[in-house]
């Protein structure tokens, strides 16, 4: 690999790294820029050359530094040659003419290729220096993709732009090889210029399904917006005829008796009025969700709720308003770690006829925003929370609906604030907030009575929360009775561990008391 600092605008070919224009550190950088570094892998290609005007627009207009990079392989070459050397004229094939041709061609091709390879290199630096945006250039002998990614990941560049076909594009060719190994294996948001066309009037899209990753990508597309200028709109599209499909494959192979014991009428049924409808209320909270995201930095999102197999809606969408760019996150809701491109984003971007950015950044919305769009509370776990003292209810509400969250329920029911309290509290404190919610706070222990006493000696052990939740008493003398108290009864209910939430039910039954 050849490199070096920066390019002079009197650069010339095969000089390693190239800097043209303005100083990295004196170059202006707009507010809340999210891109920093670009990446244009180049071969002088009609995407690749579409792919440099894209990251020198970027770097205009914040202030960030554009990097073009290109591959050679000397040794393939090298090797394709021996390969056939047996096809030569007899009159090259006596030995000492061979070696003298290996040493030519081992030259030429070092050689030729390095001054080729700077030769396109100084096509982008004539494009950075008439922008007056900083550039650099690097060239890689190698495999072509291997060579990328370890450059990029190796790198601090945060955007990555290439063309998704290079220059041994044919007529149906849809994406690069390069393409899509690079797209596999890097771990930084990747342009992929699929459209030929300027469309710098036209949106960018953002494709949810609920996912972190998701929202990576509408994060991504917000700050693209602002660089560039576009307005951003939102689509999610959900698949409600799956299970039709399902059932009746079920339905052909299940026996009268194993229908009878599935019941297997009931099941349909239960699933058509409940998938049809309840699949398109989570994605249009997806959307609502998105737009209090976009609305937190000053955007107005438009949105759109499409019904069908995800990636043949989107495909549809974006060939009937033909958007300059669909971003997408890497992997979607239903995605394993370890995952390179979920099945969804890979059709979508083999087949867009517009640009695509996969967004490799994860994006976890506020907990009440989350809460607001997609979780609702049944009656009898309403009324259950209202039972709970004033001054713990927020922070039982809070540990509920991020439990309730993580297991994608989007109604909360008594069973699920009994599971939580299972999963976060120790018995003894699951028994203590419930006898202060039975008792509406009213009881006189917080804690059970009747449980088994601890051994005589063992010693009391306090979470840092709770002493911290004890130090709110201002006064030394009442601190110290209130210790006493808590710990006494804390053996008589077996518990050794005085945890935040005991001292809270505590409080609060000593203060309904009062």
């Amino acid at each position: 690999m050849k490199s070096g600092p920066r390019w002079e605008c009197s650069s010339t070919a095969g000089a390693g790294v190239v800097a043209v224009g303005c100083e990295r550190a004196t170059a202006p950088v707009a507010e809340k820029t999210r891109y920093k570094s670009v990446y244009v892998p180049f071969d002088n290609s009609v995407h690749a050359l579409r792919a440099a005007e894209l990251g020198i627009a970027i770097a205009r207009g914040t202030g960030a530094c554009v990097t073009a990079s290109h591959v050679y392989a000397a040794g393939l070459h090298d090797r394709r040659f021996r390969q056939m050397e047996s096809g030569l004229p007899d009159r090259y094939l006596k030995e000492d003419k061979l070696v003298e041709q290996r040493e030519i061609h081992d030259d030429l091709i070092t050689r030729g290729l390095t001054i080729i390879s700077g030769s396109y290199l100084d096509v982008f630096g004539e494009k950075c220096r008439a922008a007056g945006v900083a550039g650099e250039r690097v060239l890689l002998d190698g495999r072509n993709w291997q060579q990328l990614v370890r450059d990029i990941e190796a790198s601090s560049h945060d955007l990555v732009i290439m063309g998704a076909l290079g220059l041994g594009a044919v007529e149906g060719s849809v994406l690069g090889s390069v393409c899509e190994r690079v797209a596999r294996r890097i771990h930084r948001d990747l342009l992929v210029v699929k459209s030929l066309e300027s469309n710098e009037s036209e949106a960018i899209v953002v494709a949810l399904d609920g996912s972190a990753h998701s929202y990576g990508a509408l994060k991504a597309a917000l700050a693209l917006g602002r660089m560039l200028d576009k307005p951003v709109e939102a689509i999610s599209a959900f698949d409600p005829y799956f299970h039709y499909v399902a059932f009746n494959s079920i339905a052909k192979v299940l026996s009268a008796e194993a229908a009878r014991v599935f019941r297997f009428q009931e099941q349909e049924k239960l699933h058509e009025e409940i998938i049809d409808s309840g699949l398109a209320k989570i994605y249009q909270a997806n959307l609502e969700l998105a737009r209090k995201v976009a609305a937190d930095e000053g955007v107005a999102l438009k949105t759109t709720l499409l019904a069908g197999k995800p990636f043949q809606q989107i495909l549809k969408y974006v060939r009937e308003t033909r958007p300059w760019l669909l971003a997408m996150g890497r992997t979607g809701i239903h995605s394993e770690p370890g995952m390179d491109l979920g099945s969804n984003t890979e059709n979508v971007l083999r087949m867009s006829p517009c640009n695509v950015l996969l967004a490799a950044g994860v994006f976890e919305p506020p907990l009440e925003a989350i809460a607001d769009a997609t979780i609702v509370w049944s009656k009898e776990s309403e009324a259950r929370m209202e039972r709970v003292p004033p001054h713990a209810r927020g922070m039982a509400k809070k540990a509920v609906i991020q439990y309730a969250v993580k297991r994608g329920h989007t109604v909360i029911t008594s069973d699920v604030i009994d599971a939580c309290l299972a999963k976060l509290m120790p018995p003894g404190a699951r028994e203590a907030m419930a006898a202060v919610v039975a008792s509406g706070g009213r009881g006189k222990c917080p804690f059970v009575h009747g449980a088994k006493p601890r051994a005589a000696g063992e010693e009391t052990i306090w979470e840092r929360e709770a002493l911290l939740a004890l130090d709110q008493i201002a006064d030394l003398t009442a601190r110290e009775h209130e210790r006493l108290r808590i710990e006494k009864l804390a053996r008589r209910s077996g518990e050794r561990v005085v945890t935040r939430t005991m001292v809270a039910a505590v409080r609060g039954a000593a203060t309904h008391e009062s």
